[in-house]
């Protein structure tokens, strides 16, 4: 290490970090005993990662394999001190994870921040607070540490305070420590001395952190008769449980037990949607404990993110992010899955080609998606309620798993939530099932329009024959839906048809009189298609006559099986080359825009492209040359007006 690293070196926050303690100081304040369940878990992972590492190279433990969590306090100082013989933290990583905030989603989250504390802390906590939470209840935080590994000349010493001119100045130097670890002190702010007693730590301990897996001690007490008080021996005594709660019975587990526990696993401020707890007996022998959190994280739209899953073998921490136990859509989902069948060893290697693990996760992706269909289905409104919460934090993800799970197709198809023309509202409620429940006598369809915005697929041209027969056509404006309606053709026997697709088939519900207007239009409008047709040249690819419209003089759709304009707007600003597929201009033959045009010569090519521009701007386009369009418009209006 070179002399300017070894010695005492001061460094800042960056600013996002400063606002993220100052808000959390005065926003959680209310909630101040989260600040030990946060270090104890953090001590707790640092432990299971030193036993995971420790799998390949047992010399980590230093002779000292005994893991646990040791906390303190000193009267007199006003400290509390939270230890642990974990992995601990080589210089590089203790300015990495004390000194930033590395998470995408860090400034959408300040963007969030309203100023009032109620809802600030609600975001801190969805945030993850973590290490910064000791700050509440300290003005100054040491931190001592050092790696398992590292020779004990390289601990590294951290230190901040949020007190005086220097808040949010933090030094790290070298020193000596003797042995691997963590050990946090903290230097108690003015009011928090009702803190620093063994009954009150021991209580938080029990109520937060009860049933973290390493034994959590502490000195014990016993009474001096001379001094009238309790005063603490060299002897230790456990404080929680320190089993692994996933390994009991249900029965014996509370709802407490399960909340404080998810809080650990999840790193939650709030409390858990639902839970599932199972042990599975037979070829393949594990446990799973697995969480729907309320709120959606930060980094819910990085599919690159961790995910939540913790994997054990035989109650030995493996790795915290197994991202083979779930598949990619359900990234939201928290909790423990504990296998007695893999090796002990298991890499993430191994993961990947591991028959094991397929049907783990085969298992849990069941496990969430039948506690999900328990609400989805439910008649009671408490679960209806948790399912909305649900669908509104976690609905677009959901979504994914149409096209990425084919084994659960059906299922996942089931969850779906969407808005549609029968409330005519943005919020998606209308399921699949919903919709086929109320389809007209003859309709055998599922019809879907996909716009950019909600408004815009409202008040889609494409909709107007629906409105006036009164059939229910879903909404979809979320980007996700483009691919959810590609990848599910059909639900319950019935196909899902886009209303801006060319040679729309109303079957049964279309009267024999309305097809023989159509026929009769065509045939009567022939020469207007034609010379329409010459007239758009390369724009489109053919010009017809609908009974679609009822309002607009024209609407464009892709033709059968052409890529739908929506679908090729959206690859286009993504940067992908979509196919090149021309739309089909439909006129209405009852309008009078259309009926003007038949009889119209001078300013043909004029009203042509203007019903072009204007059917493509109604179906979400934009215009490749609005001063023409405007220019056209102006012009054919002052022609009307005789000028």
């Amino acid at each position: 290490m070179s002399e300017t690293a070894a010695a005492a070196q001061t460094l800042n926050f960056q600013a996002e970090v400063k606002q993220l303690l100052h808000l959390m100081i005065h926003s959680l304040y209310s909630n101040r005993e989260i600040f030990l369940r946060e270090l104890v878990s953090n001590a707790s992972d640092a432990c299971d990662k030193l036993r995971f590492e420790a799998l390949d190279n047992g010399a980590l433990y230093e002779n000292d394999a005994e893991l646990k969590i040791r906390i303190g306090f000193d009267a007199e100082a006003k400290t509390i001190t939270v230890a642990d013989n974990g992995i601990g933290m080589s210089r590089d990583e203790a300015v990495a994870h004390l000194g930033t905030i590395a998470k995408s989603g860090t400034k959408e989250f300040f963007g969030q921040l309203t100023g009032d504390q109620k809802k600030d802390a609600h975001l801190i906590g969805q945030f993850g607070v973590g290490f910064y939470s000791a700050f509440i209840v300290a003005d100054k935080v040491t931190v001592v540490t050092r790696r398992a590994g590292l020779a004990a000349a390289e601990g590294v010493k951290w230190e901040c305070s949020m007190a005086g001119d220097e808040a949010g100045a933090y030094t790290v130097e070298q020193v000596e420590k003797a042995g691997r670890g963590t050990q946090i002190i903290l230097h108690l702010r003015e009011g928090q001395e009702d803190l620093l007693s063994s009954w009150k730590l021991k209580s938080l301990i029990r109520k937060y952190s009860d049933h973290i897996v390493q034994p959590i001690v502490m000195n014990k007490e016993e009474w001096n008769e001379e001094q009238q008080a309790q005063v603490p021996t060299d002897e230790d005594e456990t404080v929680n449980q320190a089993n692994a709660l996933w390994t009991r019975a249900k029965n014996d587990i509370t709802d407490d037990e399960y909340t404080a526990f998810y809080k650990h696993v999840g790193h939650d401020f709030e409390e858990p949607l639902a839970w599932t707890h199972s042990r599975v007996e037979g070829r393949h022998e594990y446990t799973n404990l697995l969480y729907i959190p309320k709120n959606a994280p930060f980094d819910l739209w990085d599919r690159n993110a961790r995910h939540g899953i913790k994997l054990y073998v035989k109650r030995v921490f493996i790795m915290d992010d197994a991202e083979k136990l779930m598949p990619t859509y359900l990234r939201f989902v928290r909790g423990v899955v504990d296998s007695a069948d893999l090796p002990l060893n298991v890499s993430r290697e191994i993961l990947q080609e591991s028959k094991d693990i397929d049907t783990i996760r085969s298992g849990c992706t069941k496990k969430v998606l039948t506690l999900l269909e328990s609400f989805a289905n439910s008649d009671e409104a408490a679960d209806q309620e948790k399912y909305a919460t649900f669908w509104k934090a976690f609905g677009k993800v959901l979504k994914e798993g149409v096209g990425e799970d084919f084994a659960n197709k059906d299922k996942i198809a089931g969850l779906l939530r969407f808005a549609s023309t029968k409330a005519d509202t943005p919020d998606e409620v209308v399921s699949l099932a919903d919709y086929i429940g109320r389809m007209k006598e003859g309709q055998d369809k599922i019809y879907y329009v996909t716009a950019e915005t909600f408004n815009a697929a409202k008040n889609s041209p494409h909709l107007e024959v629906f409105r006036k027969k009164d059939i229910e056509v879903l909404l979809l404006t979320d980007r996700v839906d483009e691919w959810v309606t590609g990848n599910l053709t059909e639900f319950d026997g019935k196909a899902l048809v886009s209303v801006a697709k060319g040679g729309l088939d109303l079957g049964a519900l279309e009267d024999e009189a309305e097809k023989q207007e159509a026929e009769k239009a065509a045939d009567e409008y022939k020469e207007l298609l034609d010379k329409m047709k010459a007239s758009l040249g390369e724009r489109v690819k053919d010009v017809k006559v609908t009974l679609r419209l009822t309002d607009s003089p024209a609407c464009l759709v892709a033709d059968e099986h052409d890529l739908g304009m929506n679908l090729a707007r959206i690859l286009k600003a993504a940067g992908q080359n979509a196919p090149v597929s021309k739309p089909i201009l439909e006129i209405n033959p009852n309008h009078p825009a259309v009926l003007r045009l038949k009889y119209e010569d001078r300013n043909f090519d004029d009203w042509a492209a203007v019903l072009f521009d204007q059917a493509l701007l109604a179906e979400g386009g934009t215009l490749d040359d609005p001063a023409t369009f405007v220019k056209r418009i102006n012009q054919l209006m002052m022609a009307m007006s005789g000028n």
